[in-house]
């Protein structure tokens, strides 16, 4: 379970995403090298670990290539705006939160979502699947004859579908005037 109070501190939530995001140790999000030194910390972030991958010869960061890359807010901001999401609060609820005009907060929103979801790994279904019948009221399944006897009365002619046929004809009482 992670604790929301390591989250908000900035060294504690760069080592959390470290350890979620690399528990076998660090490698390169584009060809997973695992040849990669330290390159010191960025310099708006003290926190963020910058990385050179010896195999394709690239830099990253903790971030790169994540759903909070690329943006100028501290993680601690991007973290409290997704533990609001999952409280179910409104954008402009979150804006007031973290006091943030409603229109980005609402642009930021909907980037985490589809992080969210462009990350999801995709569910297989293996071994036994176990499905359940629908039945439609479209048709009577295997019995073409009941779907042709819905149109017959009891007297075994058919419907014509008037509005002048059927029982309520003997109850209404018309109005005149």
């Amino acid at each position: 379970m992670l604790n929301l109070q390591n989250l908000i501190d900035d060294a504690k939530g760069y080592e959390t995403v470290r350890h979620m995001r690399w528990p076998d140790g660090v490698t390169c999000p584009r060809c997973q090298g695992t040849e990669v030194t330290k390159q010191g910390r960025d310099e708006t972030d003290p926190y963020r670990q910058r990385y050179h991958c010896k195999r394709c010869e690239r830099s990253f960061d903790d971030l790169t290539e994540t759903i909070f890359a690329g943006h100028h807010q501290p993680l601690r901001v991007w973290i409290l705006c997704l533990y609001f999401m999952g409280l179910n609060l409104s954008n402009q609820q979150i804006a007031h939160e973290l006091d943030f005009n409603k229109d980005d907060v609402h642009q930021r929103t909907c980037q985490l979502r589809a992080g969210i979801v462009k990350k999801k790994p995709s569910v297989t279904l293996s071994a036994d699947v176990e499905c359940e019948e629908i039945s439609l009221i479209a048709g009577h399944k295997g019995h073409p004859e009941a779907v042709q006897k819905k149109g017959e009365k009891d007297d075994g002619t058919v419907s014509t579908g008037h509005v002048d046929e059927g029982p309520w004809r003997e109850r209404s009482h018309r109005s005149s005037a």
